[in-house]
């Protein structure tokens, strides 16, 4: 090939010419659109004994949010789910396949490369005079198309935010996987309390009904007494029957999450000192960035204002470079000799004149689809607030009437005693024992159901507020190929104070049933 009219002064020119357009990209840099958030949350008004500021502190990659909860049992399960789950490892391959389409994308920034070779024997007439002929064919061509508006470039920047977003997608189901989780458990083990308060008042409500047999053969009790002790520890008994239902269920549940199948997997009953969680709810601009859903909904915006400027590129002309080089001969002596070298080079510059509105129709596509992600992230961001407030005031109001109802639960008990102190000294009816015995049990039952819904709504609370994930981690999974980690968040976080550890008796209260 010519050296001398490869480099030529004006092949130079037209490449520094060409290196000028390509700073030119056609359409709108991105710029992300404002979202209307509050100076602060509603529901989080500090006061004496619930929330408190934190002093701050650096992000701690290895610290997790379930930790918090203190149950060594739901760690390791947590840790299972984070590698067994079958959601996540299906997010994991979508986001593998965002990023292939990322690097696809950045290849046509480069020129492609094509060689052949052939070799030919022909039989040929000409005129009467027949000839056998061998025929060796060899070169090099090269192609690239000048990315003069952009196109490339946009649909590079597009490809890149959906693969942000996917990494988003992916941090978002596995917080969704744990906190499904942690919830699953933490009913479980509440379901298990629950057994075990049956379990003490079925045996009192025994006792109970061996006393008013008792009293019946002696002629102070009646048949409808000893009727009435049946039917009252008959329902109890039930009602512990259908807990096991319940707790067959939230088990099946949990294995599921663990990729596992239901028959594979029991969890025994454990002692369960759990305690809500100190949340860091933290500013609502904060939000933003730490709601996995929030940053992949503001990436899908990002990438949607890059295709705009991929559908304006079409408006301008292309211009493609081509080159080849190469030997062709007769024999194989002078297959890349002198004789036989070839080669070319060209430039073509194309455009479309008239299509009758196709590329108007492909920019106005773009925009909307631009004005429906900015709406989506706006309404994304508000449902998180939501979520963060509606969470914030259940914890607030839980708290409020776990005190209440542990008073309630200190009059039935006291009721109880009295109405059974009543009944043997013949001055009360069994009824009035049954009423007290049903308003005990109710009551314990709500008590332990309200510190299940707590602990549920501190978990709630974390995955509201992005559990320990921060939109920061997208850049360093574009930069690193591997998703987001979990990590704690960043620091000037308003963080709710730790309340006092529940009884021995755990979260059904200070006790069981009164023994008659």
């Amino acid at each position: 090939m010519n050296a001398t009219c490869l480099f030529s002064p004006r092949l130079l020119c037209t490449a520094l010419a060409c290196a000028w357009l390509l700073g030119c990209a056609v359409g709108p840099d991105y710029k992300r659109p404002p979202a209307d958030t509050p100076a602060a949350y509603r529901e989080a008004v500090p006061d004496d004994h619930q929330w408190k500021i934190a002093e701050p502190r650096p992000v701690d990659l290895s610290q997790a949010w379930w930790s918090g909860f203190g149950d060594p049992r739901l760690d390791a399960l947590v840790a299972q789910a984070n590698t067994a789950n079958q959601t996540l490892r299906q997010a994991e391959a979508q986001y593998r396949q965002a990023r292939a389409l990322a690097q696809a994308a950045r290849a046509g920034l480069f020129p492609t490369l094509g060689a052949n070779a052939s070799v030919g024997r022909a039989h040929t007439n000409t005129l009467g005079v027949q000839a056998v002929s061998n025929t060796h064919v060899a070169n090099l061509d090269a192609s690239w198309e000048v990315d003069l508006w952009g196109r490339v470039r946009r649909s590079i920047e597009a490809a890149r935010d959906n693969a942000q977003a996917s990494a988003a997608d992916l941090a978002g189901a596995r917080l969704t996987i744990q906190g499904e989780l942690a919830q699953d458990y933490i009913q479980l083990r509440v379901t298990d309390v629950l057994k075990d308060l049956y379990t003490r008042t079925i045996a009192a409500y025994q006792t109970s009904l061996k006393l008013t047999q008792s009293q019946f053969r002696a002629g102070v009790a009646t048949e409808g007494d000893v009727a009435l002790a049946q039917v009252t520890l008959n329902a109890a008994q039930a009602q512990a029957i259908d807990l096991d239902v319940q707790r067959s269920q939230l088990e099946h549940a949990i294995a599921v999450l663990l990729g596992r199948a239901p028959a594979e997997f029991t969890l025994a009953p454990e002692a369960f000192t759990m305690r809500p969680l100190a949340v860091p709810p933290g500013l609502p601009s904060a939000l933003l960035e730490r709601r996995p859903d929030i940053a992949g909904a503001e990436r899908r915006m990002a990438a949607a204002n890059a295709n705009i400027g991929v559908a304006r590129a079409a408006y301008y002309p292309s211009l493609v470079l081509s080159a080849m080089g190469g030997g062709s001969s007769g024999s194989l002596a002078n297959w890349f000799g002198p004789p036989g070298r070839v080669w070319a080079l060209g430039a073509a510059l194309a455009g479309t004149i008239f299509d009758g509105g196709l590329r108007n129709a492909q920019n106005d596509q773009a925009v909307a689809a631009y004005d429906a992600a900015v709406a989506s992230y706006r309404q994304t961001v508000l449902g998180g607030l939501q979520e963060v407030e509606d969470n914030l005031s259940a914890l607030h109001v839980l708290d409020e009437e776990v005190v209440v109802q542990d008073h309630a639960v200190e009059a039935a008990r006291v009721a109880e005693r009295v109405s059974l102190a009543q009944y043997r000294a013949g001055t009360a009816s069994y009824l009035s024992v049954v009423t007290a015995q049903a308003l005990s049990l109710s009551n314990e039952r709500t008590a332990i159901q309200l510190r299940g819904r707590e602990l549920a709504a501190s978990v709630a609370l974390i995955k509201a507020i992005g559990g320990g994930w921060h939109s920061d981690a997208l850049a360093a999974a574009g930069r690193a190929g591997t998703p987001g980690p979990a990590a704690s968040p960043t620091a000037e976080l308003a963080m709710p104070a730790m309340p006092s550890p529940p009884s021995a008796a755990g979260i059904g209260g200070r006790g069981g049933p009164v023994q008659p």
